[in-house]
């Protein structure tokens, strides 16, 4: 006997929620393999590692902190983090190094300087010019008010409403639909 419908629809609902499962499944396993292990095993300096990690931009992802990604150069980039710190460079020398690297867009703060001045102050900027555009917005004259119409103006126009002719003027035709 063949299978109604509503149960073939149930197979085939378990078969693809059971393969989506296992590919996600597999992803996450993936994604753990792939994290960076620590070059030391020393837990203080690998949590202070991941710690000044955490301070540092990932230049792939542009929104998560080397610390945070799983980009195959944020990996590099935290395992440089360890070796430096473990080869008993300061925080401060391997941010260096990292800027001497990358440039200043590495850092989530980047400091004040000339080339990030628009970084910094250009929003404020943009606020000041939009609240000084409202403003003047906000204090010009109305728009000019229409002109008064003259009394003959005013006359020429009630006739033209009516339907009227003024003097010297012809009388406007109005034809009306005939029956055949």
């Amino acid at each position: 006997m063949a299978e109604s419908p509503a149960r073939l629809l149930t197979k085939v609902l378990r078969w693809t929620l059971g393969a989506a499962l296992s590919v996600w499944l597999w992803g996450a396993q993936a994604a753990q393999t792939s994290q960076a292990a620590p070059a030391t095993p020393d837990p203080a300096l690998e949590k202070h590692a991941l710690q000044l990690a955490g301070e540092l931009r990932c230049l792939v992802c542009q929104n998560q902190s080397i610390a945070d990604s799983q980009a195959p150069l944020a990996v590099e980039l935290k395992n440089q983090v360890y070796e430096q710190l473990a080869r008993g460079q300061s925080d401060q020398d391997v941010i260096d190094f990292m800027v001497q690297r990358y440039g200043d867009f590495v850092l989530y703060r980047p400091p004040v300087k000339a080339s990030t001045w628009l970084l910094w102050f250009g929003p404020f900027l943009l606020l000041a010019l939009g609240l000084l555009a409202l403003l003047l917005k906000l204090r010009q004259k109305p728009a000019a008010q229409a002109e008064t119409l003259t009394a003959a103006e005013l006359a020429h126009a009630a006739a033209l409403l009516a339907g009227l002719s003024l003097p010297g003027e012809a009388a406007p035709t109005v034809s009306t639909p005939s029956t055949a």
